[in-house]
C-alpha cells in the first residue's frame, strides 16, 4: 500500500467512526424520547401499566428479531445497503409513531422502529471492523459505542424540553428526532463504502503480484458455533446484557421503593452508569489494543462489574451505592461491549462478519427480553430486589468463567501478518 493509499485509508476509518458514532447517538436518542412521555401516552390512550410496559417489550422483540436476518442479508447483498435501509427506515417509522392515533397503531409503528434499528448492528460493526486498523479496533469500537451514552441523554432532553418546557404535543419529539436520523442515512449513502479502501488496495496488489486469491466458502450459521471464541463471546455478552438490563429497567424503581431516592435525584443516580461508561470504555479499549489481547482486560472488567452489582443491594450506604454504580459504568456492559466486539472481529470468518455480529447481538439482546420479566418475578416471590440483583451478579460470574476460557494464541500472529502484508505492499510500490 503506497503512502497515498495509507492516507486515504486513515481518513476513511476516522470518517467511519464519526458516522457510526452518530448512528448510535440517534438510535439511542430515538429510543429515549419515549421514556419521559410514558405518563402522557398512558393518559392519551387510557393505558394500564401493563400496556405501557408492552411498548418497550414490543420494541426489543422487533430489534432482536432482525439481528440475524440483517446480518445474513448484509453479507450476501451488501452491508452498506442494510445500514442505510435500517437507518432511514427507523427514522421514517419514528416520525410515523408520533402520528399514530390509537394504541395498536402506535405499538405497531414502534415495533417497526425496533425492527429497522436491529438492521444496523451486525452490518455496521462488520463495516467498521474491516475499516479500522487491527491495532485500533477496540478503541475505534469504543468510540462508536460512546454514541449510546450521548444519545440516551439527548433523547431525554428532546422530550422534556419540547413537551414539558415548551408545551408542545407529545407527538413532536418523535417527529423532531426523525429528521436528523433520515439526514444521517442519506449522508451515509454517499460516504460509506462497501469495502474499506485498504482492503481493496491489498486485493488489487495481490492480483497484480500474481499471488493466489483465496475464495472463502459461503458461511453456514452452524459454523459459527464451531468456533470456541465466538461461543464464549456469545455467552459473555448474554450474561453482561442480562445484568445491564436489570439495572437499566429496575434501578429507578429500586431507588424509589427501597432507598427512598426521590424526583430528579433518581435520574441523576441512574445516569451515573452511562456517563461513567464513556471514559471506562475508551481507556480499557485502548489498553486492550495496546496489549493486542482481550482476555486480560475482560478478566479485570467482569469481576469488578460482579462486585459492583452485589454492592448495589448488599450495603445500605448511599456512598457505596454511588461508587458501585460508577464502577459498574466504568467496567460493566457498555465498556465490555467494545472488547467483546474485538473478540468477535478476531474470531469470525471475513465472509460472515456481518452474520457473526448479528448472531452475537441476537443472543445478547435476548437477555434484554428475559431480564426485566424474570427480575420482576423474582422480586414478587422474594419480596425484595436483593435476590434479583444477586441473580444478575450470578450471570456475570458465568461471563467471567466464559472469558477465562478464551484462546488468544492466534491474535499476536495475526497482527504480525497484517503488519508484514502492509510492509510488503509498501515495498512493492
Amino acid at each position: 500500500m503506497n503512502n497515498s493509499n495509507t492516507a486515504v485509508s486513515n481518513k476513511y476509518w476516522i470518517k467511519i467512526v464519526v458516522l457510526f458514532t452518530l448512528g448510535w447517538l440517534v438510535i439511542y436518542a430515538t429510543r429515549q424520547v419515549l421514556a419521559p412521555l410514558i405518563p402522557t401516552i398512558m393518559e392519551e390512550f387510557n393505558l394500564s401499566n401493563s400496556q405501557a410496559g408492552n411498548i418497550m417489550s414490543i420494541f426489543f422483540i422487533g430489534y432482536t428479531l432482525s439481528q440475524v436476518p440483517s446480518g445474513i442479508i448484509g453479507d450476501k447483498v451488501g452491508r452498506k445497503t442494510m445500514v442505510i435501509v435500517g437507518t432511514i427506515g427507523f427514522g421514517i417509522f419514528a416520525a410515523l409513531t408520533g402520528m399514530m392515533t390509537t394504541y395498536i397503531l402506535f405499538i405497531v409503528a414502534w415495533f417497526l422502529v425496533g425492527l429497522f434499528q436491529g438492521m444496523y448492528y451486525g452490518p455496521q460493526y462488520a463495516l467498521s471492523s474491516e475499516a479500522i486498523p487491527p491495532e485500533r479496533i477496540t478503541l475505534g469500537s469504543a468510540l462508536i459505542n460512546s454514541g449510546m451514552a450521548f444519545g440516551t441523554s439527548i433523547g431525554m432532553y428532546i422530550s422534556t424540553i419540547t413537551v414539558f418546557d415548551m408545551g408542545l404535543d407529545w407527538k413532536w419529539p418523535f417527529i423532531i428526532i426523525s429528521i436528523p436520523v433520515i439526514l444521517l442515512g442519506i449522508v451515509m449513502l454517499f460516504l460509506v463504502k462497501e469495502r474499506a479502501p485498504h482492503i481493496e488496495a491489498m486485493k488489487q496488489q495481490e492480483k497484480e503480484s500474481g499471488r493466489e486469491v483465496v475464495v472463502e466458502e459461503k458461511l453456514k450459521i452452524i459454523d459459527l458455533f464451531k468456533k470456541r471464541n465466538l461461543i464464549l463471546a456469545f455467552i459473555t455478552i448474554f450474561c453482561s446484557i442480562y445484568g445491564f438490563f436489570v439495572i437499566l429497567t429496575w434501578l429507578p424503581t429500586y431507588l424509589l421503593n427501597e432507598r427512598g431516592v426521590q424526583g430528579s435525584d433518581v435520574a441523576f443516580v441512574t445516569s451515573l452508569v452511562p456517563w461513567a461508561a464513556i471514559p471506562g470504555s475508551l481507556i480499557l479499549s485502548w489498553i486492550s489494543d495496546k496489549l493486542g489481547r482481550r482476555k486480560p482486560v475482560l478478566l479485570v472488567m467482569l469481576p469488578v462489574a460482579f462486585i459492583s452489582m452485589i454492592s448495589i443491594v448488599f450495603f445500605d450506604s448511599m456512598t457505596v451505592l454511588y461508587v458501585a454504580l460508577i464502577l459498574y459504568g466504568l467496567f460493566g456492559k457498555i465498556s465490555t461491549n467494545p472488547v467483546l466486539i474485538a473478540v468477535v472481529a478476531d474470531a469470525a470468518p471475513r465472509v460472515g462478519l456481518s452474520t457473526s455480529f448479528g448472531v452475537y447481538n441476537f443472543i445478547g439482546m435476548s437477555a434484554s427480553i428475559l431480564a426485566p420479566g424474570l427480575t420482576g418475578w423474582i422480586t414478587d416471590v422474594s419480596g425484595s430486589f436483593n435476590m434479583a440483583f444477586y441473580v444478575a451478579a450470578g450471570f456475570t460470574l458465568v461471563g467471567i468463567i466464559a472469558s477465562s476460557l478464551l484462546d488468544e494464541s492466534d491474535n499476536i500472529d495475526r497482527m504480525k501478518k497484517h503488519k508484514k502484508l502492509e510492509l510488503h505492499t509498501e515495498e512493492a510500490n
